[in-house]
């Protein structure tokens, strides 16, 4: 028992010390070595001299091909001209119209427009059923033109089509003209052209 006055010298309690690890650095990996301090600067310079810069635009989708569907308009139309020329007794009409009309549709039959992602190409359907290039026989080259190459176009008429035209500068520089009869769905060729095919004088979407 400790009494008054009396000086109590210093006391010293025995505790245990526990071993402590540091944690391993977050960002190290088993086997591998923190960074130095010069690779840590340059990290650290790179990203300041690469903040705010522009990020690369994504990749170009390329735009699914369209065919328009086959339409018999035109031929039936000029099937019908033929009858009633021949009932009127103006044979030669009768025949002319007529013999137009019946290659038209077998034109219909076999003639395709395909819309890529890049070009207008003009394929024919062989005996098998499969399309095939075809060469121009008037102008010569391959029925494929780039859009990027169309000056102009045009539709006659967009109500009932019965011809597209279009000029385009890849056959020669100075343009080259083209003229089609309409064997396709009119709508579905038409929406097509006016979206990849460029600006057209008197036949393109006008705003409302």
């Amino acid at each position: 028992m400790l009494t008054a006055g009396t000086r109590v010298s210093q006391v010293t309690t025995s505790v245990p010390q526990l071993a402590v690890k540091a944690p391993p650095c977050l960002h190290a990996r088993s086997g591998t070595k923190p960074l130095s301090k010069q690779a840590s600067r340059s990290v650290q310079t790179s990203a300041w001299f690469n903040f705010g810069k522009p990020k690369a635009p994504p990749a170009k989708t390329a735009r699914e091909t369209v065919i328009p569907e086959p339409s018999y308009s035109l031929p039936i139309g000029l099937a019908g001209i033929a009858g009633l020329s021949g009932l009127e007794g103006n044979l030669a009409l009768a025949g002319v119209t007529g013999f137009l009309g019946a290659f038209l549709a077998f034109q219909a039959s076999r003639v395709q427009f395909v819309f890529d992602d890049e070009a207008l190409e003009v394929l024919i359907k062989s005996k098998d059923d499969k399309a095939e290039k075809s060469d121009n026989k008037f102008v010569g080259g391959q029925n494929r033109w780039s859009y990027d190459a169309f000056t102009n176009w045009e539709f006659w008429w967009k109500k009932f089509p019965v011809l597209v035209y279009f000029k385009e500068t890849q056959t020669k520089s100075e343009g080259q003209i083209h003229f089609f009869p309409v064997l396709f769905k009119g709508d579905q060729l038409y929406n097509v052209m006016a979206e990849r095919c460029g600006s057209s004088q008197n036949s393109g979407p006008t705003e409302e």
